[in-house]
């Protein structure tokens, strides 16, 4: 997927007006990339279209108008993005219960290490690679980047219709739900493949 560019950015004044409008296409859009796993760990599928939304909320709640700063901001989002082939999230550990934050997410040590989150498409997986500096021996980030490199196999059983599971394989919580039709397709456009 291409990096955002300052070009491709509405200009301040513009995205004002039009920011509600925009807004609620953005919400439709994240609403068909996120899935639940379980109780507390939610994904959201990155694009070019989400990455720009956050950019744009961030010039405009940072009021930044430098362009060397909204260069700086759009390095940060572009990473975000998925490379060709891949797939890109944000995996966000929501904890509600303040007062269970800590205990909960101590429990989730070792989350962001290898084969911890899997897609499948068929009997084909795929695992997360999690960003590093997101975590340390004693403490765990709420929120990951995760990427997957999906191989050919995964992503013709994905364009065939076969069933798709999103999985967290962690000693503490262990959970598989169905993929959304909506999601899978989602996937295979970020992939460059149509959906059927």
């Amino acid at each position: 997927m291409k990096a955002l560019r300052q070009e491709d950015l509405i200009p301040f004044v513009e995205y004002e007006r039009i920011r509600e409008t925009f807004r609620r296409r953005i919400i439709d859009l994240k609403q068909r990339r996120r899935i639940s796993v379980g109780e507390i760990i939610t994904l959201v599928f990155e694009n070019l279209d989400t990455v720009q939304f956050q950019v744009q909320e961030m010039i405009r709640v940072e009021r930044i108008f430098d362009p060397a700063k909204i260069q700086e901001e759009l390095d940060v989002y572009n990473a975000l993005l998925p490379d060709p082939g891949e797939l890109s999230a944000t995996l966000m550990i929501e904890i509600t219960d303040e007062a269970r934050v800590k205990e909960e997410l101590d429990r989730l040590q070792g989350i962001d290490r290898e084969q911890t989150i899997s897609l499948r498409a068929g009997p084909h997986d795929t695992y997360g690679s999690f960003e590093t500096g997101r975590s340390k021996e004693d403490k765990i980030s709420a929120v990951h980047f995760v990427r997957f490199r999906p191989g050919p196999e995964f992503v013709r059983a994905l364009a065939g219709g076969d069933p798709a599971v999103v999985r967290v394989n962690h000693p503490a919580y262990q959970v598989t739900v169905p993929a959304p039709r909506e999601l899978v397709e989602e996937w295979l456009a970020d992939l460059g493949h149509p959906p059927r």
